[in-house]
């Protein structure tokens, strides 16, 4: 069983999580994604930090929203290590459902062009390719994906 819960983004749990992700990042994509995130900038009350743990209470995943104007979030440093099932989708169906009750509309997301299993994963999951928006206008290695979020009834809220 997979537990999400909010929690401290500089908890030594966090960190380690992060320290993970920006090394498999930069495995994949030749970059460790820490240009664009700190974890200063989800230091506020419209942005949320999560982390996944399994039976064993042991921090097995984590990602984060934060806002991008009023109605849209963006995801930023989801990362499942991979030692059970459903990590991810555990950690994007409670931050989608998060962002909604936050009084979000949308999510948006970047990842890298040859990171094909976080493009498939996010195309799986109902995210839709767009436009690239800032930072990540004009770089090619850059591909950006949203979802309008519904509240389970398809009914559009934002």
């Amino acid at each position: 069983m997979i537990k999400i819960e909010k929690a401290d983004p500089c908890s030594p749990e966090s960190l380690l999580l992060v320290a993970k992700l920006s090394a498999e990042l930069a495995s994949i994509t030749g970059d460790n994604g820490k240009s664009n995130f700190t974890m200063d900038s989800i230091n506020n009350e419209r942005s949320l930090w999560v982390v996944a743990m399994n039976n064993q209470c042991e921090a097995i995943g984590c990602a984060a929203i934060r806002p991008i104007t009023e109605n849209i979030a963006e995801l930023k440093r989801m990362f499942s290590d991979r030692s059970c099932p459903g990590i991810g989708n555990a950690l994007l169906t409670f931050l989608e459902k998060s962002a909604l009750d936050m009084g979000y509309s949308q999510i948006w997301l970047e990842t890298r062009y040859v990171n094909h299993k976080a493009i498939n994963f996010y195309q799986k999951k109902g995210y839709k390719r767009i436009e690239n928006y800032e930072p990540y206008v004009n770089r090619e290695e850059a591909v950006c994906f949203a979802k309008i979020l519904t509240d389970g009834n398809d009914i559009y809220r934002g």
